[in-house]
């Protein structure tokens, strides 16, 4: 939430160019960092996945969430999951693939991907302050069917800084949802992850090519804006 510290315009060092950002109008969003999808046990790992491959976005996300509380900014956490009584859960996404367990089974953190279990929350290292937003939504894009524009607008929010995962899909569609709404968005790349390297690189050539889209780069120890 933004504080009464002094907002300025800053500078993110992205691709393809150098973005100027008014802190005032910029919001941080941060796409399920969540223990089912980052954690031994949980729904990522069901299906298969090396869930260790998305650790590497976690310590850049938190420089990015230290910087972003310091400077005041909106913070907007976001969660993927569904109602106890699966009626937000399309038959097609329950029934997708062949997983170990299923959205609503049981499993070592909770029933997977429902909301209020433990492998719903956020992992410690991200947890949202109380002052912090947090969305929860049914889908892959930020957008559907919860009331994140709403919020946005009531701020004042005309531009995002994106992160967390995964990189091709809840990312880029929360980006593109963005978009068509108005936002400036850009991708802190360093903040992103996949189960799959090579989504991830790809992911992020796909938003580089299309010239509405920012690509900041964060380097090793979090975000390069000032």
């Amino acid at each position: 939430m933004a504080n009464s510290k002094q907002l300025s315009i800053g500078t993110v060092a992205a691709e393809p160019a150098t973005i100027d950002l008014d802190w005032s109008t910029t919001a941080l969003l941060i796409i399920d960092m969540q223990r089912d999808f980052m954690e031994p046990g949980g729904f990522g790992e069901t299906l298969g996945n090396d869930v260790s491959q998305l650790a590497r976005a976690v310590k850049p996300i938190a420089a990015v969430l230290g910087a972003a509380r310091d400077l005041g900014l909106l913070v907007v956490h976001t969660r993927e999951g569904h109602l106890p009584d699966l009626s937000d859960a399309p038959p097609a996404k329950i029934e997708r693939g062949a997983p170990s367990l299923r959205i609503g089974d049981p499993g070592p953190m909770g029933r997977i991907l429902i909301r209020g279990e433990a492998g719903h929350d956020i992992i410690p290292a991200l947890y949202p302050l109380d002052s912090e937003i947090v969305i929860d939504k049914p889908g892959k894009g930020a957008f559907y069917a919860t009331e994140l524009d709403d919020i946005l607008r009531k701020y004042g929010i005309e531009n995002l800084l994106v992160c967390g995962v995964t990189t091709e899909v809840c990312v880029n569609t929360t980006v593109r949802e963005a978009n068509d709404r108005g936002y400036r968005c850009v991708v802190l790349a360093d903040g992103c992850a996949s189960y799959f390297p090579e989504f991830h690189e790809m992911g992020l050539k796909m938003i580089k090519a299309q010239g509405r889209f920012g690509c900041g780069s964060q380097g090793n120890d979090g975000a390069d804006f000032k």
